[in-house]
């Protein structure tokens, strides 16, 4: 079967590109090994315990392609405020939309309501073919293309291939696309707790000796005592935090997060994520493009990763939908240069600054602690600087594709 365009992976980034494109006349085929259903939502369900902070340019793309509407009619949770501080000393820094004239500075959604929300889009147009539960076992590439055998033997056949099927990439791994990756050495503790204060819509950031721990706020029929965690530790204490009970744990979650919010009185199930950096060396070849975590993974400190992705995808459609208008191949290897060179220096000026800060916050020497301390007293005492820097969190500045731009 032959398309224009094949994207492998329809999570949050290869539904978003797939959005994007579907009203420029390609042939585009969707395909991941999940069963690409809309799952039943109920306003009192669970939390999930994979959630993003979504970005204002994350939620303008979202918006554009259709998608945010069946977002917020789901759940999603605006933050106003954003707290760090260093659980080591005394520096601490606040953020806030107001400073910058916003309405938020971003909204935490569970992943599964932004995969649901952008599938729902994806059937009600039907102007992409979607292949569930079809696995990649094979891919040659060939004069026109790529050739993609599927687990059940159908061969698809496309002159441009995304891969977007995630950290551990399949078409990245069968296309000899090499990467440069390192372990931090670190595990997160992901899951969704309940304290006895509210959230009041900020997000709460605290550095400690073991990791960063992250509370998140969520809500759920206006309960806005509700947060995610996010919790980088070293592997043994993360073992150790497993497997207490949710008394002890929550007590533990307490005591690190200097009961900010008060009490832990309640916690979902937990999950335990081993972290790893990951950058692929080259994002494109001829007829092939890497976006998304198939691209890049970042340690979760600012809940970025997905960000970066879906600015990856707007970038892609865009430079896709210029070859489109001047006739040119897709995969084209000066068409998708164009799209390389774009992502790659934002996303690695990310990455380095995300390791930066972790490091820094793991340092144990004295001038280190000191340094860091000065740091956060410094910028918070420079409402330009934070200004400056809530900006560009939120893609109010630098290069943006024309679906984040204002």
């Amino acid at each position: 079967m032959q398309a224009d365009l094949i994207i492998v992976g329809a999570g949050m980034v290869g539904s978003t590109l797939a959005l994007a494109l579907q009203d420029t006349g390609l042939t585009i085929k969707l395909v991941d090994g999940g069963p690409l259903e809309v799952q039943p939502f109920k306003p009192s369900d669970s939390f999930e315990p994979r959630v993003s902070a979504l970005s204002a340019a994350s939620q303008r793309i979202l918006q554009r392609v259709g998608a945010w509407q069946g977002i917020v009619s789901r759940r999603a949770s605006p933050y106003l405020d954003m707290h760090v501080w260093d659980g080591s000393g005394t520096g601490h820094i606040d953020f806030s939309a107001a400073a910058v004239h916003a309405d938020v500075l971003g909204h935490i959604v569970e992943n599964r309501v932004v995969q649901d929300a952008l599938l729902e889009a994806l059937k009600s147009r039907g102007s992409v073919e979607l292949k569930g539960n079809a696995r990649l076992e094979q891919l040659q590439q060939n004069d026109n293309g790529w050739t993609l055998t599927m687990d059940d033997g159908q061969q698809l056949s496309a002159g441009l291939i995304v891969a977007a099927d995630g950290a551990n990439s399949t078409v990245r791994q069968l296309a000899g696309c090499e990467t440069r990756e390192w372990d931090y050495l670190h595990h997160a503790i992901v899951t969704s707790v309940r304290c006895v204060e509210s959230n009041q819509q900020a997000a709460w950031q605290r550095f400690t000796d073991e990791g960063p721990l992250a509370f998140l706020p969520l809500q759920r029929e206006g309960d806005t005592h509700w947060c995610s965690i996010v919790w980088s530790v070293t592997e043994a204490e993360a073992q150790r935090l497993m497997a207490l009970d949710d008394d002890a744990f929550c007590q533990a979650l307490g005591r690190a997060f200097e009961y900010r919010l008060g009490e832990i009185v309640e916690a979902d199930p937990r999950l335990c994520i081993p972290l790893r950096q990951r950058h692929a060396k080259r994002y494109v070849q001829p007829g092939l493009a890497l976006i998304g975590d198939a691209a890049h993974t970042i340690h979760p400190l600012a809940g970025q990763g997905v960000n970066l992705g879906l600015l990856d995808a707007a970038v892609l459609a865009e430079v896709i939908q210029g070859a489109v208008s001047r006739g040119v191949r897709l995969g084209d290897p000066r068409v998708l240069g164009r799209f390389e060179r774009r992502r790659m220096p934002h996303n690695l000026a990310m990455m380095a600054a995300m390791e930066g800060f972790e490091r820094l916050f793991q340092a144990d020497p004295l001038p280190l602690r000191w340094l860091r301390n000065a740091g956060l007293k410094g910028v918070q005492a420079l409402p330009a600087a934070k200004a400056l820097f809530v900006r560009q969190a939120l893609g109010l500045s630098g290069d943006m594709p024309e679906l984040a731009r204002l």
